[in-house]
């Protein structure tokens, strides 16, 4: 399997994808490793972990690099995603003993009965993970999954292959065994083949016509299944804002990784209040985006990973225009080697566009004038997705108000595209069912056992 620069079309690696049979081994190999892992004590898979988080620290600037030849990130913004993940894997070591802790729920002395919650862990857990944030979206699953004592089967996405295998080299020298941890490799083939062996849990991030296959295939078999899927990410603008601040952090919530995140936001509503003011600052931010070499500091829009994206953009820019949408800025790929989409803003767009229905998943923003909040949230809610939302307003009950009525998992305030390793991170409707991070993201790689216990 050939691995190639986004950026430059040049070949980076190629490597030898996991068949069938290959798969299937792997499982076995796991299925057999996992009961001694989980027998481990905790604070021996915490003491693991941690010399994982020091190896990322230690090799920031190669695993940044890396990162950044094979997806087309900024480079700035790889090493972001690993300075994100030491702070993840920190607050997965600060919480899970506490969080998995057996819990004494009632103790009746008089009628000599215990009742105690234990957290079993699951087994082994397919991990089918992402490209565009393969440490953020991979290690949200794997770091509480191997702290829990499951043995974790990790597919890194085929755009992300060279990452995905030094993951797994750094937690195999920090202690985690070699069948413990184990990275399939290969394209959509592959990981249909896991997710066809008898594992005990799959998390899976992708597209939502994915998501609903692997969750058919999964609901028959009746397995833990966490989908993380796409999103429409609306925000909302009120009149009173300062114009300019905002204009800045939307745009960058727009377009931070070149538009290609789950929680990007990809519409905006703008009061018509301050609409054309809006417009005119967004605008500004936009063009002053630099595009170019990944690898340069200076660079913010780096390239587009996947080539068959720039027709899903092309197309967007074409129906909007057609149907009375102004562009503003770009609308078109960038000539040259590599896949590349110039930052596109789209202003007076309507939910008659693809633009403001279909994800996008690149760089470009449509931008839509409302006349007051009741119809800002019934376009927010007008949607497949529900991922996050937010609002911006000075004014703190305005915004609790308007964001109580949207459907998502995440909500923000003056805020937007951020994510907690405190809060769960869900969606609703087509943007997925379950959850990571926080202690439910924690607990949810174990099988609560109810023990109830009666002395003689």
């Amino acid at each position: 399997m050939k691995i190639f620069n986004p950026a430059t079309g040049a070949e980076l690696a190629d490597v030898t994808a996991d068949n069938a049979k290959a798969v299937a081994a792997k499982y076995k190999r796991a299925r057999a490793a996992q009961p001694a892992w989980a027998r481990r004590p905790l604070r021996h898979r915490l003491a693991v972990i941690t010399k994982f988080r020091a190896l990322v620290v230690d090799r920031i600037e190669e695993l940044a690099r890396t990162l950044t030849q094979e997806v087309g990130k900024p480079i700035r913004q790889s090493r972001n995603e690993l300075n994100g993940l030491v702070a993840r894997i920190d607050f997965f070591l600060a919480e899970t003993s506490r969080t998995l802790r057996d819990r004494k729920v009632l103790v009746d002395t008089a009628g000599k009965l215990e009742e105690r919650i234990a957290f079993d862990p699951l087994g082994v857990i397919a991990n089918v993970s992402a490209w565009n944030y393969p440490y953020f979206v991979g290690g949200n699953v794997f770091v509480p999954a191997l702290l829990a004592g499951n043995a974790v089967l990790y597919k890194p996405s085929e755009y992300s292959t060279l990452s995905g295998l030094k993951i797994a080299d750094m937690l195999h020298a920090a202690g985690v065994p070699e069948h413990v941890f184990i990275a399939v490799v290969g394209d959509g083939k592959t990981g249909a083949a896991l997710l066809r062996q008898a594992v005990d849990g799959v998390f899976f991030t992708g597209s939502y016509a994915t998501g609903a296959k692997v969750a058919a295939s999964t609901g028959r078999r009746m397995i833990k299944t966490q989908l993380e899927l796409g999103g429409k990410d609306p925000i909302y603008v009120c009149e009173d804002v300062d114009v300019a601040a905002a204009a800045a952090i939307i745009a960058d919530g727009a377009f931070y990784n070149t538009g290609q995140s789950c929680c990007a936001v990809e519409r905006v509503y703008v009061h018509e209040k301050v609409y054309d003011a809006f417009v005119t600052a967004f605008v500004a931010e936009v063009k002053g985006f630099k595009v170019g070499d990944p690898l340069d500091e200076k660079t913010y829009i780096g390239a587009v990973t996947r080539k068959p994206q720039l027709a899903v953009l092309r197309k967007q820019v074409t129906d909007a225009t057609r149907k009375g949408a102004k562009l503003l800025v770009g609308g078109q790929p960038l000539k040259g080697k590599g896949h590349w989409f110039a930052p596109t803003v789209l202003a007076d767009a309507d939910h008659s566009m693809l633009l403001m229905r279909e994800e996008s998943f690149g760089p470009i923003i449509g931008l839509q004038a409302v006349a007051d909040d009741e119809a800002a949230v019934d376009l927010m809610n007008d949607t497949e997705y529900g991922l996050t939302a937010g609002v911006f307003t000075k004014d703190a009950a305005r915004a609790r108000r308007i964001l109580s009525q949207v459907q998502a998992g995440s909500v923000y305030w003056n805020c937007c595209d951020r994510v907690s390793p405190r809060l769960p991170w869900s969606g609703v409707k087509h943007s997925g069912i379950g959850l990571t991070l926080s202690t439910y993201g924690i607990e949810t790689f174990t099988r609560p056992k109810a023990w109830h216990l009666r002395g003689a």
